[in-house]
This record gives C-alpha cells, sequence and structure tokens, in this order.
C-alpha cells in the first residue's frame, strides 16, 4: 500500500488526526487576507472584459511571420482613441481585438490595419460585436450565477440544514471573489468562456463540501446521545477521514487542466483555453482549500451556538474534568497503601525507632496450656 493510502486509512480509523476545526481562527484569517489581496487587485487593475462583454470588433489576419510587438508598433494609429491587444494563435494567426467600437469604424480600421499589414483587406476575418449586446451577455451571466448560488443554497438547507448551507455559500463566494481577484491581478481577459470555467469551478468546489458535509452528517447522528465527543470534535474527525479523498480528487482534476493552461493556452496559444484553463485552475484549488478550511469549521462555528450543543459541550466537559478526578485519586491510592506497607516494615526493623519500649519482654501465656490440665506441682 502507498505511503499516501495508509494515511488515509488510518485518517479514517482515527489513529492520526490533524486539528482543522481547532485552528480555524487561524484559517480564517489566512482566508481574509487571500481574499483581500484579490479585492484590492480587482480594485486597482479592475477586469479585462472581451469584447463580449464591453462591445468591439476582432479582426484574425492570416498566418504571418511577424512578432506581437511588431504589429502592435504597425497599427498603434489605426485603433484612434482605443486599445488594441494582439494575441498571436497556435496557427500563426493573428488575432487584433478592439474594444468600443462600432460596425463602420471597425470597416475602417479593417482597411487600415490590411494596409500597414501587406494585406488584402478581404483577407482579414472581422468580427463585431455592438455594446448592447455585450450588455446583454453580461446581465445573462450575472443572472446565472445568482440563480446558481439561490438554488445551492435551497438544495443545502434541505438536504442537511441552514447552517450548512450558510456555510457553503461563503465557501463559494469566497472561491468566487479569489478566482475574480487572480484575472485582474494576472490581466487575463474575462471572456464568456470564464462564465463557463467560474459555473464549472463552483460545481467541483460544492462538490468537495457536500461529500465532508455528508461524512459530517453521519458522524454526528444522534449527537446529544453521548458525552463523550463535542460536535467540533466530531466535525474534525468526520474533516480527517475524508481528507485523503479530497486532496486525491483535487489533483486528479488539477492535472487536465494544468494541461490546458500551461499546454494549450501558453505553448499553443489557445486564447479561449486560456479564459477556461484559469478560471478552472484557480477555481479548483480555491475550491478544496474552503471545503477543508472554510466550510466545516464555520459548520462548526454555528453549531456550537445551539442550545442543545451548547449543552453537550457542558456535560462533555464536565465528565472528562470527573474522569480525570477519578485518576488523579485512583493513581494517588496505591502510593499511600505502599507508603504504609514501607512504615509497617520500618517498624519491624527498627522498633526503637517506632516508639517501642526497651528492657525485659513479658512471655505470653501458653497457648498449648488448657483449663483442666494439671499444674504439675506435687501434692
Amino acid at each position: 500500500m502507498s505511503r499516501l493510502g495508509n494515511l488515509g486509512h488510518r485518517l479514517h480509523r482515527g489513529e492520526v488526526a490533524y486539528d482543522f476545526v481547532g485552528k480555524r481562527r487561524l484559517w480564517y484569517g489566512v482566508s481574509i487576507l487571500i481574499t483581500l489581496v484579490a479585492v484590492i487587485g480587482l480594485v486597482v487593475n479592475g477586469l479585462k472584459l472581451s469584447i463580449e462583454f464591453s462591445g468591439g470588433a476582432v479582426f484574425t489576419t492570416p498566418k504571418s511571420s511577424l512578432s506581437v510587438s511588431e504589429v502592435q508598433n504597425k497599427i498603434a494609429g489605426d485603433t484612434g482613441s482605443s486599445t488594441a491587444v494582439v494575441q498571436k494563435l497556435g496557427t500563426g494567426s493573428l488575432r487584433i481585438q478592439i474594444s468600443d467600437v462600432g460596425t463602420a469604424e471597425a470597416a475602417q480600421i479593417q482597411s487600415k490595419i490590411a494596409t500597414d499589414l501587406g494585406l488584402k483587406s478581404q483577407d482579414i476575418n472581422e468580427q463585431v460585436v455592438g455594446p448592447s449586446w455585450g450588455q446583454e451577455i453580461s446581465n445573462k451571466a450575472i443572472e446565472g450565477l445568482v440563480i446558481f448560488m439561490i438554488l445551492v443554497t435551497i438544495y443545502l438547507a434541505i438536504a442537511f440544514e441552514w447552517r450548512k448551507a450558510v456555510a457553503a455559500v461563503i465557501a463559494l463566494i469566497h472561491d468566487l471573489t479569489i478566482t475574480v481577484g487572480v484575472y485582474a491581478i494576472v490581466g487575463f481577459e474575462v471572456s464568456p468562456g470564464t462564465v463557463i470555467g467560474l459555473l464549472t469551478v463552483l460545481g467541483y468546489s460544492l462538490y468537495d463540501t457536500v461529500v465532508v458535509f455528508d461524512g459530517l452528517k453521519e458522524t454526528t447522528k444522534d449527537i446529544t446521545k453521548q458525552n463523550r465527543f463535542t460536535y467540533s470534535e466530531l466535525a474534525n474527525r468526520s474533516l480527517n477521514q475524508t481528507l485523503v479523498r479530497s486532496i486525491n480528487t483535487t489533483v486528479v482534476a488539477l492535472l487536465p487542466v494544468a494541461a490546458l493552461l500551461f499546454v494549450g493556452g501558453g505553448l499553443l496559444g489557445a486564447g479561449m483555453l486560456n479564459d477556461i484553463a484559469l478560471s478552472l485552475f484557480v477555481g479548483l484549488a480555491a475550491g478544496a482549500y474552503s471545503s477543508i478550511f472554510i466550510a466545516t469549521p464555520l459548520v462548526a462555528d454555528l453549531k456550537e451556538r445551539d442550545p442543545e450543543i451548547k449543552a453537550l459541550k457542558k456535560r462533555v466537559l464536565a465528565k472528562r474534568a470527573a474522569d480525570a478526578r477519578k485518576a488523579e485519586t485512583a493513581t494517588d491510592e496505591p502510593q499511600d497503601a505502599d507508603q504504609a506497607d514501607d512504615d509497617e516494615e520500618a517498624e519491624g526493623a527498627h522498633p526503637a525507632a517506632a516508639g517501642a519500649v526497651s528492657g525485659q519482654r513479658n512471655q505470653p501465656a501458653s497457648r498449648s496450656r488448657s483449663k483442666n490440665r494439671p499444674s504439675g506441682k506435687r501434692r
């Protein structure tokens, strides 16, 4: 059996465990710090929206030997006040994206680009997206995200309870904020592929969280009928039992996504793969983190405010204190008995030290003498 498999069996049997729930304040602090960095990056840099959201034009040229920097220098004066984003595709062709331009202006820009690059105007593929259509796409994406969150909350509240639903939604918002913040810091475009990736990420994150919650539901069944463990302790045990499974599923999911991001997007230059793969890669890692370090500790915090769980915690702590006192008493009693035996031995070995009177000893009466036995005197 592999070392990781052996660790998984030991975690499941409770032979080893890491106190995730007990150290939840540490994880809360780390999550808040990461989220603040993501929010600051979002505020400072903002999101770089693709033309599907902002509106604009995309020009695709035939295969060219020109580099990205050379193309940017050649067409610098062709786009007016708009900024052109040039990208080299895997086929060797060039993708030139210009935001906030209309149909008439796009035709003029296409003609200028063709002249500067030494191409025919009809050889350049043009795609124009109006700003109203882009705004509609943005609204639809936000509506889809909100509907997804509402349905997730309702499902978790029915399948488990409202506390777990709240914890899962907070974990999902945490994952979404980090992913969007990374997009703002890195400078990748937010395209419809990004939205698809985000929704997929939320599904993966929810899957990990539901696996942990299902184990927690079984572990804490009839919890108030026992006095051995608190809710937080059982929650931590359930989390440790599913830890290796969560790690394995996350690693297996990250491997193909990493191939899409670094090979498909980085080496082959497929722009759409970059949009989807980055959101998947960051979101999967954040989802695995939140399901372990955020969701379950939050459930424990919320549950321990319940009066029954509070009473259970008091009973458990009182029982442990009583058991500790009994153990101390049981440990002290053999020591007292041994000390008494030592004193008795000391008294037998040293009668004078024990307070015995020195002098002639009185002979004890003979136990074999009977009342009817003659004294032995002659008459």
